[in-house]
This record gives structure tokens, C-alpha cells and sequence, in this order.
């Protein structure tokens, strides 16, 4: 099973490739554990990306699809693979299609803005332990403090409603076309076409697992 897996942050992609990845025997590929995987080997392209990183520059996208080539020949990946966080972009959607990367499934979990900005923006975290809570879903027996030490809890920088805002702006500019090319493409057939299932990310995260997971047997 050859799966892509779409969804904004905060969408609840991370628990449920766990799940995915479970299930079906596949691993979970991320292009930045693909990168830092490929830098610590020091592969040719690994030594590549490397260069252009010190550099503060962004790696390309044909180095970004040579390290995918490389990283689904390797032996965990005989029963399919998950990628998570690839394609970013319609051209690397277009590339994988042109390598003849065959993709069984686009999985999107569909969540809108201002309830991600909600889940996102009522973290709060204990600095010195890592123990989270939210405002609304997981609120500490006092306000503003955490349950076992009553020390402070902060909002991290990234869980600010600006960030978050900033950072769906940039998935939907990114993200998409992307959606529109692969459930066009799945609308249409032929050969290569994946399947496109869109589930909706409200709701417990075990109803949704088994919505992915019900769409996911048929192709099985």
C-alpha cells in the first residue's frame, strides 16, 4: 500500500500515520527524516543537501526526489510506503508521476482553519516537565498552572494564533493544488490513478482512524 498523507498542522496527520503505518506494515517517510537520514550516511546526495543547508539555502526538489528513489528501494518499504510532509509541492507531485512512482491512495484529513487555530492555540505547556494541557480539551485543575508543581504554564511561540495562522496560509498556498491535482486525477482514472479519500478530522481520533482505516481495506 502506497499511500500520501495530506492534512494542515494540527490536523492530527502524526497520530493517525502512526496508526496507518501499524496497520498495513509500512513506514512512515517524512522528507526531513529523509534528509537527516542521508546527511548522517553521508550519501552523495545526502553530502549535496548538506551543502546547500549550511548554506541557508532549500534543497531542490530533484535532490528531494532523488532521496525519496533511494529511501522506497530500501527493504521496509517491499509492502508500500506512507509519505508524510511529500509532496509539498505540484511539481514534486508531477515529478513522482513522471519517475512512474505509483501512489494506491491520497489520504486528506479535512479540518477547517478556525478549528485548528482552537486546538492550536489552547496548548499550554509546562516548560521544565514537557506536560501539555489545553484550555478547553485537557484544562489544568487551576488556571495557568500546572497540576503537579503549580508552576506556570506558557503558550509556546509556535501554538500563537498569528503563527498559526501564518502557517495555514502557507499550507493552503502550498497544499491546495495539490489536492485539486490528485482528486482531479483520481476523478478521472486510468492508469496510475490513486484513490482520493477525504475524511473529516473532527471527532475522537479513534472514529477517526477507523474512517481512514475502512476506506484504506478496500484497497487492501
Amino acid at each position: 500500500m502506497r499511500i500520501i498523507l495530506l492534512g494542515g498542522p494540527g490536523a492530527g496527520k502524526g497520530t493517525q500515520a502512526k496508526f496507518i503505518s501499524e496497520r498495513y506494515g509500512i513506514p512512515q517517510i517524512s522528507t526531513g527524516d529523509m534528509l537527516r537520514a542521508a546527511v548522517k550516511a553521508g550519501t552523495p546526495l545526502g553530502k549535496e543537501a548538506k551543502k546547500i543547508m549550511d548554506a541557508g539555502g532549500l534543497v531542490s526538489d530533484d535532490i528531494i526526489l532523488g532521496l525519496v528513489k533511494e529511501r522506497i528501494k530500501q527493504p521496509d518499504c517491499a509492502n508500500g510506503f506512507l509519505f508524510d510532509g511529500f509532496p509539498r509541492t505540484l511539481r514534486q507531485a508531477e515529478a513522482l508521476r513522471e519517475e512512474g512512482i505509483d501512489i494506491d491512495a491520497v489520504v486528506e484529513i479535512d479540518v477547517d482553519d478556525e478549528e485548528i487555530i482552537r486546538r492550536m492555540s489552547g496548548r499550554r505547556v509546562h516548560p521544565a516537565s514537557g506536560r501539555t494541557y489545553h484550555v478547553v480539551f485537557n484544562p489544568p485543575k487551576e488556571e495557568g498552572k500546572d497540576d503537579v508543581t503549580g508552576e506556570p504554564l506558557v503558550q509556546r511561540d509556535d501554538d500563537k494564533e498569528e503563527t498559526v495562522r501564518e502557517r495555514l496560509r502557507v499550507y493552503h498556498e502550498q497544499t491546495e493544488p495539490l489536492i485539486e491535482y490528485y482528486s482531479k486525477w483520481a476523478g478521472q482514472g486510468g492508469k496510475g490513478a490513486p484513490r482520493y479519500i477525504r475524511v473529516p478530522g473532527v471527532g475522537k481520533v479513534e472514529e477517526i482512524r477507523d474512517a481512514i482505516f475502512r476506506a484504506l481495506d478496500e484497497l487492501a
